[in-house]
């Protein structure tokens, strides 16, 4: 008996539906399903009959909590040139969906982190169930937010990409379409329904709205002011200052989130997001690369994994172990042209 596919093909209608299927692992994306998804979606590219493409996870706690880590781990402990392979060619699938020339319409119904915001937040039509949870948490581990990070995060409203970034909260459906990251709200139990409509021909634009509904107010809405004082600071070290300097239990707890991460990672971070805004679409997934690459070749990564996945023991022993102990030439370091390596997406 072989196992389960990790990633499911099928028709709705004249719709193209991608089920990534790993609802243990909460649907976690590995070097196999950007393989098979890819092409997948160059054969529905260029098939008349397919009018869209839908995306979701299979179960009901993520639509794809990110990449598979502890293969990343292994695969970079051991050598494995796998650890690059996979994050060129996910890359190379995230460009694609955010240059896909038909509606790519991404359900995300669950936990969205990491590699399912790459699959989901460059698709043409983002949907929002109450189940949403999104976060950019890569800092944590010894990463940075990479999936096109370098692009979208910087394009938020004011400063919520370097929040994002920086401190690894989460986002429930109000707030990620406040942000931009999603477009409507759709309830749960609705989904199926959904589906079938898009899959029916009818104009997408009316599908969506006839099934979207109102999410609420958006608690990060009435924290902007006070995320871009201290965010839109010119060093990470200021923002840190900036926020050690408020009193508020808000601040000082943001303060307490960002020392708890990577501090290498962090400043890389920082530096990513600033570049980033500066830059288009294809270049940032070459920043991303560089910076992922350079994660695989430093000690962070592992010790993050290490404390967060493996022994659990939330204690990751940082090198260097503080944000004041990274200099300015190890950040710069990790932006330095892989030569050869380079991801090209031109």
């Amino acid at each position: 008996m072989s196992e389960e596919a990790e990633v499911l093909f099928s028709r709705v209608g004249s719709a193209g539906l991608i089920t990534l299927n790993r609802p243990k692992a909460l649907n976690a994306l590995t070097l196999n399903m950007v393989r098979l998804i890819h092409p997948q979606l160059r054969t529905w590219a260029d098939d008349p009959a397919i009018k869209l493409v839908m995306i979701e996870g299979a179960g009901e706690k993520g639509f794809c909590a990110g990449g598979d880590i502890r293969a990343l781990h292994d695969w970079g402990k051991a050598g494995d040139r796998n650890v690059y392979d996979f994050y060129r060619e996910e890359y190379h699938l995230n460009t694609f969906i955010k240059r896909y020339p038909k509606p790519y319409v991404a359900l995300m119904d669950g936990i969205t982190m990491g590699g399912g915001v790459g699959m989901s937040v460059h698709g043409s039509h983002r949907v929002a169930t109450e189940r949403l949870v999104f976060a950019m948490p890569e800092t944590g581990i010894g990463l940075i937010p990479d999936v096109g990070g370098t692009y979208f995060l910087p394009r938020l409203p004011g400063e919520l990409g370097m929040y994002l970034a920086l401190t690894g909260e989460r986002f429930k459906a109000a707030d990620a379409i406040y942000a931009g990251i999603a477009d409507v709200f759709v309830a749960g139990d609705q989904i199926e329904a959904l589906k079938q409509a898009l899959g029916s021909g009818d104009a997408i634009a009316d599908t969506l709205a006839r099934f979207a509904q109102d999410a609420g107010e958006a608690p990060i809405a009435a924290m902007q002011e006070q995320i871009d004082r201290h965010f839109s600071a010119q060093t990470l070290k200021a923002v840190l200052s900036s926020l050690r300097y408020d009193v508020s239990d808000w601040a000082q707890k943001m303060a307490q989130l960002i020392e708890a991460k990577s501090p290498t990672c962090a400043m890389v971070a920082f530096a990513q997001l600033r570049l980033g805004a500066t830059l288009e679409f294809e270049d940032c997934m070459a920043v991303d690369f560089r910076l992922t690459s350079r994660c695989m070749q430093g000690h962070d990564f592992y010790e993050g994994v290490r404390a967060v996945i493996i022994d659990k023991d939330q204690a990751p022993a940082w090198v260097p172990a503080t944000i004041d102990e990274v200099s300015q030439t190890q950040v710069d370091a990790y932006f330095a042209s892989l030569g050869e390596d380079e991801l090209r997406l031109k």
